[in-house]
């Protein structure tokens, strides 16, 4: 038997016919060799046919389809040939690319330096107009913000980026400010104080940098050694170490990336939105409305005159249902506000969780006292301000949205002036229905998070579900965002506090402010789910068993059937929100994920989200309270937000 070019031709072939048929096809001048091998098969098809010689075991095989085969494989073998290099190219970039994901982020910070250096650095006094000249001068994507010292010594305060410069120039044109005023604000009073800035060692590599900056949605990482600040170090610095110069100039490079690419004709338009977002972007401008549900469950072991560490100890009661035992405490407030333009009143729902530190038991501190205390502020000066907005005189504004941080920091100065003594986490967030926004700041470790139906096939690939099969597949609620936590270590978060006295000059603070806090906004849609809760829901229950339980109390409640967002979507379309119904029943999935995590709690059999956790530090782990508080987004008429605001 012989093989030419993959084709097996076998001693009953006539090979000196196949020979014969394929000198003359060459003979007929420079052709490619796909060429070639076509008209010598075709040739030698139609010989063998014509004398009845065929193909063992291919009776059936007709000769289209050898012929493509052949030509295929003909092209693949030309194209390899005169691409060989160019591959060997691209293989040594690709392993380069790998190697250096492992390379110490020192290394890639030296070369940047070796380049070009420019001190990434701006006074806290600095105005908004030199902060913006010092990053186009120096090509600066942020700043460390610096005192100086009378020995000449900078001391960093703080960081700032061009994104935060940004955000300065629009929170004063919205407050009404002129150009030069907004130019000359200080750079100190914007800053990311340097407690909050995220900062990357020497010793780690590219990749796990990487991580860092696309998880906290980072542009700049400080990288600190031994107490100073090396340098800053950006997606550009690390790509622009990936590539030799010669990568990005030349003429071979100009026709390679940008001659095919660079400029738009005059026709050029903007795309329309995809299908599966027109349906909520052409209610964009109606009004969310927000139905919202409550629970509450304390310690199972605790009772008025303290809490049992076991079912030995707690005795032959049934667990604890009180909630006025709860050192956990939330409020939910409904005021008007003027907008951000200050002439027009509207409403917004501020709705906060807080969770009280019940080691202060230990120093005859109840602990309940400081976080239902703070949650009662929270709620006291937002309707204040509701008050005295609504009072003032035509045309007289007073103040506008007042942020969360705002409301948690003002809270936090009244408990203190209360002297009320112990400590708490907390969570305030704030609900624009108007523009779809949540805006929120959580302090340690309670949070947000929402869940909303995303179609596999408009998700993306990374998006996906890749354990079940999309047939087996019952629905596509995901998890959209998880609020980000605060710990200074394992089971030990930041706090607001008071121990009754003011720190002494150079003494460090045991608590945080609400400056700490980390504060986002967040764009919800139409039947988004969103759950604030202190750390006994998320302790307790792990996210995937979350969305599972809002997936049954949604089919339960015929909000969706199955896992049909489009048959929901034309229900929405014909005007049916079912708002009234998940009014009423949306309270049953806050008492539903607030049992689930007690029995949890209770079950030794089950590894929970802290239990997996706790075994990773070598800690022993018990139960807590828990205080759950889910929204379930609902876009409506007018009509229909005026009759739901009263009924609730």
């Amino acid at each position: 038997d012989t093989c030419v070019f993959g084709i097996k031709f076998s001693a009953t072939f006539p090979l000196p016919m196949a020979s014969a048929a394929l000198r003359s096809a060459c003979s007929r001048g420079n052709v490619a060799l796909s060429a070639v091998l076509e008209r010598a098969l075709s040739e030698t098809w139609r010989v063998c046919t014509a004398r009845q010689i065929l193909f063992p075991g291919s009776c059936d095989c007709k000769p289209p389809l050898l012929l493509r085969q052949f030509s295929t494989a003909a092209e693949d073998t030309t194209r390899l040939s005169s691409s060989t290099k160019d591959d060997h190219e691209e293989e040594k970039k690709t392993a380069q690319r790998r190697d250096v994901a492992e390379i110490p982020i020192a290394e890639v910070l030296r070369a940047k330096h070796s380049y070009r250096w420019t001190e990434p650095v701006i006074h806290r006094n600095a105005s908004v107009r030199e902060a913006i000249q010092a990053c186009i001068d120096g090509g600066l994507s942020g700043m460390m913000v610096i005192e100086r010292e009378s020995d000449g010594h900078s001391k960093v305060l703080g960081m700032t980026t061009s994104r935060d410069l940004l955000r300065i120039m629009s929170t004063g044109l919205k407050e009404g400010k002129t150009n030069d005023e907004v130019m000359g604000l200080r750079v100190g009073d914007f800053m990311t104080p340097i407690s909050q800035v995220i900062y990357a060692k020497p010793e780690e590599t590219v990749r796990e940098c990487l991580q860092i900056m696309a998880k906290l949605g980072i542009k700049c990482l400080p990288v600190l050694n031994h107490g100073r600040i090396e340098g800053l170090i950006t997606n550009r610095d690390i790509s622009d170490y990936t590539m030799d110069a010669r990568d990005r100039g030349g003429k071979k490079n100009y026709l390679r990336n940008v001659s095919e690419r660079v400029g738009l004709s005059s026709h050029t338009s903007m795309a329309e939105p995809p299908p599966y977002l027109r349906g909520h972007l052409a209610l964009e401008q109606t009004p969310l409305y927000m139905n919202l549900g409550i629970a509450e469950l304390p310690h199972p072991f605790k009772t008025p005159d303290g809490v049992g560490m076991n079912r030995r100890d707690h005795g032959p009661q049934g667990y604890s249902e009180d909630a006025d035992l709860s050192e956990d405490a939330y409020f939910v407030a409904n005021v008007k506000l003027h907008d951000e333009t200050g002439q027009t009143l509207r409403d917004f729902i501020y709705m906060g969780v807080a969770d009280g530190v019940g080691s202060w038991r230990e120093y005859g501190v109840d602990p309940r006292d400081f976080s239902h205390r703070l949650m009662g502020e929270c709620e006291n000066l937002l309707r204040e301000a509701s008050q005295k907005g609504k009072r003032l005189p035509e045309g007289q504004k007073f103040r506008r949205v007042i942020s969360p941080a705002e409301v948690l920091a003002q809270a936090h100065e009244r408990v203190k002036a209360e002297n009320i003594i112990g400590s708490s986490t907390a969570c305030v967030a704030l609900f624009d229905g108007v523009r779809h926004q949540l805006h929120f700041s959580n302090l340690g470790d309670s949070g947000i998070i929402v869940l909303r139906h995303i179609d596999s096939d408009v998700a993306g690939s990374l998006k996906r579900d890749r354990v079940t099969p999309r047939i087996e597949r019952k629905s596509d609620l995901r998890v959209a965002f998880v609020s980000q936590q605060q710990l200074k270590s394992f089971n030990h978060p930041y706090q607001l506090g008071w121990t009754g006295e003011n720190l002494e000059d150079g003494e460090s603070p045991s608590f945080k402010s609400a400056a700490d806090s980390c504060t986002s906004s967040i764009h919800v849609r139409r039947g988004d789910i969103i759950i604030m809760a202190t750390d006994g829901l998320y302790d307790n229950l792990d996210i995937d068993d979350i969305t599972k339980i809002a997936l049954q109390w949604e089919q339960g409640h015929g909000f969706i059937r199955g896992g049909d967002i489009v048959a929901r979507e034309e229900r929405w379309a014909m005007g049916s929100s079912m708002t009234g119904l998940s009014y009423e029943a949306i309270g049953t999935l806050a008492d539903k994920l607030c049992e689930k995590a007690r029995e949890n709690s209770l079950d030794s059999s089950v590894d929970s989200p802290f239990a997996i956790l706790a075994k990773e530090n070598d800690i022993m782990w018990s139960g807590g309270e828990l205080v759950v508080l889910v929204f379930f987004e609902m876009m409506t008429a007018l009509t229909h937000y005026l009759i739901n605001r009263n009924a609730r």
